[in-house]
């Protein structure tokens, strides 16, 4: 019979795998330390057994002179155990948020962009791990989803992310290597308490557990209870958020105002995270509470890394910050695929006479005429307040000229807003 370690740890790994659908590869995040090198060996084991397919992925950051060893290492243990692995050099840009975080950045973006929709990658964070997450969410002064540390399970990017072994201690996985005469790689900067996470595990930690031995755990077991709170509370506020929606990434700002403050907060970042977006620091969450009181045909706009919040007619939207339009103006024969500054045009002029004049493709300016079949001449910017069209969106606008006369407006790449008498458009085709 295997030992008690191992017994515990390959059932967990039966259990993960078990919740996998049939026909994905797993892979393994594999750094060459002791705790994704154990994976990586008794995954190997499960999966053959299974008949699954196993692979593993190594991150080469390039932030040490050890780096190549551990590459080195890895591949030599890919080798042995038969099992594939694939090797991303990133670059690590810490400007901004500390090397902790941007290495950590960078990691996951090359998980994400190297493997295989559906698959699923096996993480080998532990409880000890997890009680660090929890100290540093709670000395940053998180709310709820940071203390509730990292999930055992997450969809991103179209792959899933598990963490088998999150209620385990450390000292089991010691316990586990020791038993397998397991060789792993040291890494050096592991000492270095002048990363938080390093602090916390050689200094903190020590002490706290002299007073209560099974702090990691007790630790642990309070981020599994945010977290739950966290899934329950964003459920009620998922089912709140539906009856505020006005449209596509907007709400009604004069329902929320009516919301108690707290109460804003909450509904404000599930927004942003159901629109795939940022939540705001909070310095900018509260001034953009503030502004929900701004008048109706105020026009406010607060902003944030990676994405921006804007008030118009009692509706609050959330968006991607949108880059300033370059100058831009194209000559266009009404046939050929016309591409923009901000994507392709996606329609042609089928009754348009290709040799018989050149058409003009612009930015709308301001001050355009159209001619509409049954509703004669219209000023394009009352056609734009009519169909209440945000002024932010009503600047990146294509109108196409013949001559000094609008026969067409489009808002790349989709929508074909108008279009004049005698002119008909039609959607681009892809090529085959």
């Amino acid at each position: 019979m295997a030992p008690q370690p191992l017994n515990l740890l390959q059932g967990l790994l039966n259990d993960a795998l078990a919740e996998t659908p049939p026909g994905r590869s797993i892979w393994v995040a594999l750094s060459g330390g002791l705790d994704s090198c154990l994976l990586l060996a008794l995954a190997a084991q499960v999966c053959e057994q299974a008949g699954r397919h196993l692979r593993a992925i190594h991150i080469n950051h390039g932030l040490q002179a050890a780096a190549q060893t551990f590459e080195a290492h890895c591949r030599d243990m890919c080798e042995r155990l038969n099992v594939p692995l694939t090797v991303v050099n990133v670059a690590v840009d810490a400007q901004g948020e500390g090397i902790e975080g941007a290495a950590r950045n960078a990691r996951y973006e090359a998980f994400f962009a190297t493997i295989p929709a559906g698959d699923t990658l096996w993480l080998a964070q532990h409880q000890d791990d997890q009680a660090e997450t929890f100290l540093l969410a709670a000395l940053r002064g998180s709310g709820l989803r940071g203390l509730a540390g990292m999930p055992y399970q997450r969809e991103a990017h179209s792959i899933s992310l598990v963490r088998p072994w999150l209620t385990v201690r450390r000292a089991e996985l010691e316990a586990a290597a020791e038993l397998l005469e397991l060789r792993w790689c040291e890494d050096p900067t592991n000492q270095d308490i002048r990363f938080d996470r390093n602090r916390l595990r050689h200094r903190l930690l020590p002490a706290m557990r002299e007073r209560w031995p099974a702090a990691e755990t007790a630790l642990a077991n309070s981020a599994a209870h945010a977290s739950e709170a966290d899934v329950v509370l964003s459920e009620y506020l998922a089912a709140e958020l539906t009856e505020l929606f006005t449209g596509e990434g907007q709400v009604d700002a004069r329902a929320l105002r009516q919301r108690s403050r707290p109460r804003q907060r909450l509904l404000v970042r599930t927004f942003c995270q159901q629109q795939g977006l940022p939540t705001p620091p909070q310095k900018r969450l509260e001034s953009l509470l503030d502004q929900l009181t701004a008048k109706a045909d105020a026009e406010v706009c607060v902003e944030w890394p990676g994405a921006q919040a804007r008030l118009w007619r009692q509706r609050l939207y959330l968006l991607q910050p949108l880059e300033p339009l370059p100058p831009w103006e194209a000559s266009w024969d009404g046939q050929t695929p016309l591409e923009t500054p901000i994507g392709p045009l996606g329609w042609q002029v089928a009754s348009f006479q290709p040799h018989s004049q050149v058409l003009r493709a612009t930015w709308r300016q301001g001050g355009e005429v159209i001619q509409l079949p049954k509703r004669g001449r219209r000023d394009l910017k009352r056609l734009l307040q009519e169909a209440d069209m945000p002024p932010w969106e009503r600047e990146r606008l294509v109108v196409i000229m013949q001559n000094e006369a609008c026969i067409g407006v489009i808002c790349p790449p989709a929508q074909l807003l108008w279009q004049a008498e005698s002119v008909f458009f039609t959607r681009m085709t892809s090529p085959a």
